[in-house]
């Protein structure tokens, strides 16, 4: 490889110090958007020998050049040297020791502001495209389980308290809609990321012919940015990226917090296969859900990244400034994590049962009728907050005298409202409050059934 020299090394006195020399390089990690920066590069070479800045074999020869580099890359051949700080000055020297004078011409017009600002919107694009995948293997993986138990009923709850009677069906696809707002969101993200800033140079543009609009078709993009000095310090849409995963760590947390709770032995309503838990080096009869307590975990891991990406952004003057090499750091530890903890949530999901003996057993705790015997004195004439009132004095008294709704007498429903008939028990217990539920995308087994053809459905044309 040609003798390390640095971009701008004869406008400085000496050598760069030791130190200067670890603490600037981003190779380390930026070396993964390789692919990029040479599609980058060779559209950036085809609109110079289009424009005549270059010439066509000079072309030919770039072009040859890089793609052997990235083979080399691919294959582990190539040498990562962080004396030449970037992936971009890391590749630009392989090609020229490959084919000498015609690769140094490759970065006519160009800086490594526009050059990186393109290589990060090409990398999010397919992370994008990766992510949105995963997120379909999850939503798949929730419906198929859901169509399991379409008509078994579960407490739901709020405040981590009993309220009302649910099937399994529509607390699962409660995760559903949750992560196509994540798809959705990412899809936005994509779009508005979709614009080259390439030949932006390095803040002000360029005085050479370069056709901007050639390299932005060449690769991809919808668009070209329309403010040069915009263009090389716009990381919002990093920023907007990383808040995007973290909404995800965050419904997958949710998710994962909610089935730790379950699989204790105090709940007992779901198992996990073996294969996702783990157990103690000291008590042998614990069955641990590590990897939902990772997934948990991880989120926190994103929330930073969120953070660091803000703070990096909010005091730097107009135009590209250094600190913005640490946002790869974030982008990559947030797109990787939530990639990961997709997939291990769309293992698990897809390998788990809900113990409906179990929860059956337990339904009439918690007065989940509650509600529904309110509504039942509504459809006889009582306002809603008689109603209420009377329903929680019922529910007082069951308490009292260790009884349920449904086993309540007659005359006892009668001591407390004359509106109360005998067609009262069609309304009341768990199982026969669900199969009532009437609106529209509400908890029940009608609902859910119309609910998983309709992700089916969607989710196929994927």
């Amino acid at each position: 490889m040609a003798k390390s020299k640095k971009s701008w090394e004869k406008r400085l006195a000496g050598q760069p110090d030791p130190l200067t020399i670890d603490f600037v390089e981003s190779l380390s990690y930026d070396k993964r958007l390789y692919k990029y920066d040479i599609a980058g590069s060779i559209a950036h070479a085809q609109m110079l020998a289009n424009q005549k800045l270059i010439t066509k074999a000079e072309f030919k020869q770039i072009k040859s050049g890089l793609l052997e580099t990235s083979e080399e890359i691919a294959d582990g051949r190539f040498k990562f040297d962080k004396k030449f700080e970037d992936i971009h000055m890391a590749i630009e020297a392989r090609l020229i020791a490959k084919i000498g004078e015609a690769g140094r011409k490759l970065h006519t017009g160009r800086s490594r502001n526009d050059q990186v600002a393109t290589d990060m919107r090409l990398w999010m694009r397919d992370e994008i495209e990766t992510l949105q995948t995963e997120i379909t293997l999850l939503q798949k993986a929730f419906a198929k389980l859901a169509g399991k138990y379409i008509k078994d009923v579960m407490p739901s709850y709020t405040h981590l308290q009993r309220a009302q009677p649910i099937v399994i069906a529509a607390y699962l696809l409660s995760f559903v809609e949750q992560f196509e707002r994540d798809f959705i969101r990412l899809g936005n993200c994509g779009q508005l990321l979709n614009i080259s800033p390439l030949g932006s140079g390095a803040v002000a543009g360029s005085t050479l012919p370069l056709d901007r609009k050639s390299t932005a078709e060449q690769l991809g993009f919808h668009g070209i940015s329309r403010n040069s000095i915009d263009a090389v310090s716009d990381r919002d849409f990093c920023a907007e990226f990383i808040f995007d995963c973290a909404l995800i760590a965050a419904h997958l947390s949710r998710l994962a917090e909610d089935w730790i709770i379950y699989s204790t032995s105090e709940f007992g309503f779901v198992s996990i296969d073996d294969s996702f838990c783990t157990s103690s080096s000291m008590m042998p009869q614990k069955r641990n859900p590590d990897l939902l307590e990772l997934i948990r975990g991880k989120a926190g891991s994103v929330y930073g990244a969120l953070m660091a990406m803000l703070t990096i952004l909010k005091g730097q003057p107009t135009g590209y400034n250094r600190d913005l090499q640490e946002d790869k750091i974030h982008i990559f530890t947030a797109g990787d994590t939530v990639s990961q903890s997709l997939d291990m949530a769309t293992a698990i999901v897809s390998h788990t049962k809900f113990n409906t003996k179990k929860i059956s057993s337990g339904l009439d705790e918690g007065f989940l009728d509650a509600t529904a015997l309110a509504e039942y004195l509504v459809g006889k004439g009582v306002a809603f907050r008689q109603a209420h009132g009377i329903v929680g004095s019922l529910v007082a008294h069951c308490e009292k005298t260790n009884k349920k709704l449904a086993n309540l007498g007659l005359d006892e429903f009668k001591k407390y409202s004359s509106s109360i008939e005998a067609d009262v028990y069609e309304s009341i217990g768990a199982v026969k409050v669900v199969s009532k539920y009437v609106t529209e995308g509400a908890a029940g087994p009608k609902q859910a059934k119309k609910q998983i053809a309709y992700w089916q459905k969607r989710l196929a044309q994927r």
